[in-house]
């Protein structure tokens, strides 16, 4: 069975973006160690999740990448990578290799890590991210820590929930991955 991992930017206070969805505050000259840990998440799934509200901006910032752009190499993946886009309203998503997936949130993240293949990456939004994790569905949760408070803004916790840390490193750029598994989970 595929398992859905979280790869998310977090502030040192527990937020995802700023009170309007500012992302401002976000770490953007990343070490080395930090991008090759971004890359071998990325390199380990064949699916990305995403919420609707984060789509449009997703898709229209990775296909703008030029060739002559540091990040090209990586865009081409997230880009070519097939990608699923769960909404309630929508019913087309412009983009290459997105579908929309309209249905019941469990069962669709179930039947998708059910299929073979690789794992599923989950970038955002907030909310979509916090319905995965309300119903236990995300098995591995990379938190990127940038080293700045905002004092307020969106969380993606909105209760207790058990986690077991299995990983974490610090890089020269200030930030902290940790890798987390829901403590039920074995």
């Amino acid at each position: 069975m595929r398992r859905l991992k979280l790869q998310v930017q977090m502030t040192v206070d527990g937020f995802v973006a700023g009170p309007e969805g500012q992302l401002d505050w976000m770490t953007r000259n990343l070490d080395e160690g930090a991008i090759a840990r971004i890359v071998e998440i990325t390199d380990s799934s064949d699916t990305i999740l995403l919420g609707r509200k984060m789509t449009d901006g997703f898709i229209k910032y990775w296909e703008a990448v030029q060739p002559e752009s540091p990040e090209y190499v990586f865009a081409r993946r997230m880009v070519d990578t097939p990608k699923v886009v769960f909404s309630k309203t929508l019913k087309r998503v412009e983009g290459k290799n997105v579908r929309v997936e309209g249905g019941d949130l469990v069962q669709a993240v179930n039947r998708l890590k059910g299929q073979s293949g690789k794992d599923i990456v989950v970038y955002g939004g907030a909310t979509f991210v916090s319905a995965l994790i309300d119903h236990d569905l995300i098995d591995e949760l990379n938190i990127f820590v940038n080293p700045v408070a905002i004092g307020r803004g969106m969380r993606i916790f909105t209760d207790r929930k058990a986690l077991r840390l299995t990983h974490s490193n610090e890089y020269a750029s200030g930030i902290i991955v940790n890798t987390y598994e829901p403590a039920t989970k074995k």
